[in-house]
């Protein structure tokens, strides 16, 4: 018996129950960046590392919000039933599982992008740099610092 079979896998019901709970919670980078190619997202891409990190590169059409500043006076310019799609540096950080449990705290609909920026990558996809244009690219308003209502509220 090999270290994979010495623990038996899931009978399929709980394989099922299992995998369609963790569909609800993830997705991946190649659905994010298709649905952005449409130009309609029927979602918010966040990125929640640092500003820092944000303007060295990030997920084009993805608005910053770092995870430890996501509180409701924050998102009050989304619908409450908005889907949060969030993502940090990659699988080595937590951010986004931090930013995700904070939007659910909420009351927000949020999924996690599953890699990253580093998924993203090895996707062979290209990054955005700068801290954002006023510009739409990939139907989400990329915003600078002056303009954008995520940096501008009060907390």
């Amino acid at each position: 018996m090999s270290h994979v079979t010495e623990i038996p896998a899931a009978d399929s019901a709980a394989a099922v129950a299992h995998f369609a709970a963790s569909l609800a919670f993830e997705t991946d980078c190649r659905d994010v960046h298709d649905a952005l190619a449409c130009g309609a997202p029927d979602f918010v891409l966040l990125d929640v590392r640092g500003p820092e990190q944000y303007a060295a590169a990030h997920v084009p059409g993805a608005l910053n919000l770092p995870h430890r500043k996501i509180i409701e006076s924050k998102l009050s310019e989304f619908a409450r039933d908005t889907c949060f799609v969030v993502y940090c540096a990659g699988p080595h950080c937590n951010g986004a599982a931090r930013a995700a449990l904070r939007l659910a705290r909420l009351g927000r609909p949020v999924k996690l992008m599953l890699g990253g920026v580093t998924g993203w990558l090895d996707e062979g996809f290209a990054l955005a740099r700068g801290n954002g244009a006023s510009r739409r690219q990939g139907g989400v308003r990329q915003r600078t610092a002056g303009n954008d209502p995520l940096r501008n509220r009060n907390n």
